[in-house]
């Protein structure tokens, strides 16, 4: 089947904004700038990097609280051309969006972490390391009975992390020293795991209350962001110095403070920020368009070239060196996604006849138009 015009621009959307998304947060951890008059002492005579993982987890946070905007204008437009929408009974409390906001909240700000620390391409391709973790927990939690192609996907890319991270450790990809390196590429993969928890919980709570995906991202943002602001005040008080790049003795866990200080003295690290915000907001809903408008397929794909481009840029503008061997390991990374889903072997065994043919999940529309006058007279959350 074509794509429509429709779709293309859907997929254009999720592969140019995931890309930014990644990109924009690294540049701003590559700018330099001096900060708070707090810092004065210390940037008398040079200026720093910027790093402030939970304030960018904080500006992730606004842009999933934008979907949850876009989800009540796209109801009210409908609703106020009389016609119906197909969004749930909407009985449910946005409370039960809080533990995986949690999760959410968890997982991004150490994934912040570790971008600081590592590679753009390293963070991008061990963020593979979820669909390991996702089918794990699924079968302890979820009670799934994983299929043979889906262990054979997971072992897969479980080499691709492998000869990703020895990458990582044994060449010179652009000169950040080691134990930074190895401490990021760790973060990362802890996060998948909390990523992979959320994930689980996101599958049972959206089945359970058949919460429309839009409004969930959105719910998820207005809890992470309310935590995490709250949090930011204590953090500003937690001396952290010495396990941080920062290395000023005293400096906080986190200083939102400085934060801002060093968005005004370097715009280019504003407007890379300014970009993770924006970015995060149109690539939640090109994301969950895709899903519904083709399939998880469609979706998976697309991930992996943005996995591709993210890699490519940052080689292109110097933050690292290319190495042929993260080549191989983006390669069993991109089969290891794919035989996961179902996309490699298991549909040509089926077409020869030797597997049993499995039904398609029937696709739907982010927000379905459903024939008729009546509108929806029910509050939404």
């Amino acid at each position: 089947m074509d794509w429509t015009p429709y779709q293309f621009f859907l997929a254009a959307l999720m592969l140019v904004t995931g890309s930014i998304n990644t990109l924009s947060t690294k540049w701003a951890d590559v700018g330099e700038a001096k900060g708070a008059p707090r810092w004065a002492e210390w940037d008398a005579h040079d200026t720093r990097a910027f790093y402030h993982p939970f304030f960018q987890s904080v500006c992730m946070f606004v842009g999933e609280m934008s979907c949850l905007l876009v989800f009540k204008l796209v109801f009210a437009y409908k609703r106020k051309r009389n016609q119906r929408m197909d969004i749930g009974p909407q009985r449910f409390s946005p409370l039960v969006m809080l533990p995986p906001a949690m999760c959410d909240m968890c997982g991004t700000s150490l994934m912040y972490i570790g971008l600081a620390l590592t590679y753009a391409s390293s963070f991008q391709m061990l963020r593979g390391a979820v669909i390991i973790f996702t089918g794990l927990l699924s079968v302890a939690f979820l009670g799934k009975k994983l299929k043979v192609y889906e262990w054979l996907g997971m072992f897969v890319v479980l080499a691709g992390l492998i000869i990703v991270g020895v990458t990582d450790l044994l060449e010179d990809k652009g000169g950040l020293p080691l134990n930074n390196i190895l401490t990021g590429d760790l973060l990362i993969i802890m996060a998948q795991i909390i990523t992979a928890t959320q994930m689980v919980v996101e599958e049972k709570f959206l089945k359970q209350y058949d919460i429309p995906p839009l409004q969930a991202v959105g719910w998820e943002g207005v809890f992470g962001f309310s935590v995490l602001s709250i949090l930011l005040v204590p953090f500003y008080f937690i001396p952290a110095g010495a396990f941080t790049p920062v290395q000023i003795p005293g400096y906080p866990l986190e200083d939102a403070i400085d934060a801002f200080y060093q968005m005004h003295f370097n715009k280019f690290i504003l407007i890379a920020t300014f970009g993770t915000l924006i970015s995060i907001a149109f690539f939640n809903f090109a994301g969950i368009s895709v899903t519904r408008e083709m399939s998880a397929t469609t979706r998976m794909v697309l991930d992996s070239l943005r996995t591709l481009t993210v890699w490519f840029v940052a080689v292109g503008v110097g933050w690292e060196n290319f190495h042929p061997l993260l080549l191989l390991g983006f390669a069993f990374l991109l089969l290891g996604t794919f035989i996961y889903n179902d996309a490699v072997f298991a549909p040509f065994l089926r077409r020869s006849g030797i597997l049993a043919p499995s039904s398609d999940e029937e696709r739907e529309p982010l927000l379905t138009p459903v024939a008729g006058d009546a509108e929806h007279k029910g509050a939404i959350n």
